[in-house]
């Protein structure tokens, strides 16, 4: 199961809307070991695509590089799908190198780009771990402070 605070997935959702029509991507990283997404680092979405993402090289290599150096890793690695369903394609499984992250999708598809939507957002997450994907579920909470040292 995903547990992220709701400042982490209002910032996740936000930066889709933001990005539509090109898929947005970003990580959200913790400290190592604690499966805790915490720093939310929204990335440039290199392909400037309505349907593919792709992180700059030069980017990346900086941000492991500095989670490296604060002890933390990748526990939310997200992007927006804009016009299909948030379910990683072929494309995202083949992408899928880190398998001990939350692969997060955010579909922003029939107007849900919009901030003045009020319908739910399609938010969901997955394992891909060798290229078998599979759901979990998603709990949002104000925040971790009840959740004591995981």
């Amino acid at each position: 199961m995903l547990i992220i605070d709701s400042a982490g997935y209002d910032a996740i959702v936000a930066h889709a809307r933001r990005d539509h029509p090109d898929e947005a991507c970003g990580v959200v990283a913790g400290p190592a070991g604690s499966d805790r997404p915490e720093r939310f680092i929204p990335m440039l979405n290199a392909a400037m695509s309505p349907t593919f993402y792709e992180f700059d090289s030069g980017d990346l290599l900086r941000l492991y590089k500095e989670m490296d150096d604060r002890d933390e890793e990748p526990v939310v690695i997200y992007h927006s799908h804009t016009a299909t369903e948030a379910y990683p394609s072929r494309t995202d499984i083949n992408l899928a190198q880190e398998p001990g992250a939350h692969y997060v999708l955010v579909s922003t598809r029939d107007g849900a780009d919009s901030p003045s939507y009020d319908g739910p957002v399609e938010f969901r997450s997955y394992r891909i771990i060798d290229g078998a994907v599979t759901e979990e579920d998603v709990k949002i909470v104000p925040d971790y402070s009840n959740l004591g040292d995981n």
